[in-house]
């Protein structure tokens, strides 16, 4: 499966972004999907993650309660809705899946199929 995100782009504190993943190549609805963040001089980390069906959603603590994942599965799409901003939610963010399961969701060795990432940068 091929994966194309979009929608970074800069923008103040306190203020809001929507990524988009569109998928191609396989049947996007039996994948469960996830976005990770990436700044600079640090590690790959989890940020959201959603079932295949979309009944199930996991979200890391430092965007909890301003960060929701959704998907709709007719579009090939899932999007990362980022409320709230903050100057450390700057980074590049990807979107992936796994081929298999997903229990252990926030871990990135989880995932098979990666974009090539949007960057999110956020201004003081």
């Amino acid at each position: 499966v091929q994966l194309v995100e979009s929608g970074g782009g800069l923008v103040q504190a306190g203020g809001s972004l929507r990524l988009s993943c569109a998928a191609s190549g396989r049947t996007f609805s039996r994948y469960h999907m996830g976005w990770f963040r990436q700044a600079p001089g640090k590690e790959r980390e989890f940020v959201a993650a959603i079932s295949w069906s979309g009944g199930s959603t996991y979200y890391a603590d430092s965007v909890k309660g301003r960060f929701t994942i959704s998907r709709v599965n007719d579009k090939n799409t899932v999007y990362l809705q980022m409320n709230s901003l903050k100057p450390e939610d700057t980074a590049v963010y990807y979107c992936a899946a796994p081929e298999g399961g997903m229990v252990d969701y926030s871990n990135s060795s989880t995932y098979d199929y990666w974009g090539q990432g949007t960057q999110v940068t956020v201004s003081s």
